[in-house]
């Protein structure tokens, strides 16, 4: 599904895409001190290893900024709640329709 960008979509895109990173970094902070402060065992600090690994992993997947697969990327972070189809607004009405067909799929 390659889409062409205007500068002024793209700026868009690139705002809504640093606001999905935030705040699935604050959400992943959290995360991790609840999870830091509630550890009493050495398993615990192995699967506390293994849980950042696996979200490094998903990290770096799922920011990569490229415009071929941004309407994938950005009705991902739609369906999982990290933005709103407002977040996108400065994407032209075609773009938002995709975003929100793919993020009921």
């Amino acid at each position: 599904m390659e889409e062409d960008w205007s500068h002024e979509e793209e700026e868009a895109a690139r705002a809504a895409f640093t606001l999905a990173y935030e705040r699935d970094l604050a959400d992943l902070t959290r995360s991790v001190q609840e999870l830091s402060n509630s550890i009493v065992t050495l398993d615990q600090i192995w699967g506390l290893h293994d849980y950042l690994s696996t979200r490094r992993y998903e990290f770096d997947g799922k920011y990569d900024f490229n415009t071929s697969a941004l309407l994938f990327t950005f009705a991902g972070m739609v369906k999982d709640g990290l933005l709103q189809i407002s977040d996108l607004e400065g994407l032209n009405i075609k773009k938002l329709a995709k975003i929100t067909a793919l993020s009921r799929m």
